[in-house]
């Protein structure tokens, strides 16, 4: 347990049975009264924002969470098992902590993953990878005068859309937050 005043933006702390990040911690000093702090914190499951004032003496819990680099090796139902590097352990992360950048994810890629103790809590996939675009429409000619799109399909399934230059057996370069398509890759 630590008091209120030893609280920094950032950290991961146990709030009402809830894990909580801290966005933004302001301490306050009015004319009447003592000083107390107010805060804003988002919820690492529900993405929420959470407001509170605190007394300056408040005891809180921050948890101590360790975020490192994890191979993703293969999907078993609604899970992604992952490997640490250094220790080859395994275990198993849920999907719906990569949300939408889960679709992006491929087998060998690196994967950041945090835990509070045994348990992950949150996981995120790299901001960009690079796919092959498994089938695409041929583009259409005289279809260029204003940067034009076509769907295409990457090799793990999912379809974006991509330039009209874009052919089958070329490698992108997808956003994961986006879901949008970068460049290709040469």
């Amino acid at each position: 347990m630590a008091k209120a005043s030893e609280i920094k933006v950032g950290n991961i702390l146990r709030f009402n049975g809830e894990l909580v990040t801290v966005v933004e911690f302001i301490h306050r000093t009015p004319g009447k009264g003592g000083a107390f702090y107010l805060g804003k914190f988002r919820n690492i499951k529900t993405s929420r924002i959470v407001e509170a004032r605190l007394n300056t003496d408040e005891q809180v819990e921050i948890c101590r969470v360790e975020t490192n680099d994890y191979q993703y090796l293969y999907e078993e139902g609604d899970y992604f098992v992952v490997m640490d590097n250094n220790t080859f352990e395994q275990f198993s992360v849920s999907k719906a902590l990569f949300g939408q950048s889960a679709r992006f994810i491929k087998e060998g890629m690196d994967v950041l993953v945090s835990l509070e103790g045994e348990e992950p809590i949150m996981a995120q996939a790299p901001n960009f990878v690079e796919l092959e675009i498994t089938y695409s429409e041929p583009a259409v000619k005289g279809d260029t005068s204003s940067g034009a799109l076509k769907t295409a399909t990457t090799e793990n399934g999912v379809e974006l859309k991509v330039p009209l230059f874009v052919n089958q057996g070329d490698r992108i370069k997808v956003d994961t937050r986006t879901g949008e398509y970068v460049e290709r890759v040469k």
